[in-house]
């Protein structure tokens, strides 16, 4: 059950893609939610960490997602039409001619 719950995270596939080897993709999913509401995740997590510690083999790693994902030009709210061009200076124009 959990080597079904990792090969899901650490593939990304999609449950109904869970391979055969590990079962019904459907039992599998209904535990690893069962196992987060009771709280049986963090138990274990709490267990390993203090077992960890207790050994002195408690070394943290960081990991941390580098990935860039950009917006199509319209959504970061580029001109349709080029480049705006500056500003033109308007000035007032001469009294008009006298008829």
């Amino acid at each position: 059950m959990i080597d079904a719950i990792a090969f899901k995270f650490q593939t990304g596939t999609q449950w109904v893609h869970l391979p055969e080897k590990y079962g019904n993709w459907r039992g599998v999913y209904n535990r690893l939610r069962m196992w987060a509401l009771d709280g049986t995740w963090e138990r274990v997590f709490t267990a390993l960490v203090a077992q960890a510690d207790a050994e002195e083999d408690l070394h943290w790693a960081v990991a941390v997602d580098s990935t860039i994902v950009r917006a199509h030009q319209h959504a970061a709210g580029a001109r349709k039409k080029g480049l705006r061009t500056a500003n033109r200076r308007t000035t007032p124009s001469d009294a008009p001619a006298a008829d």
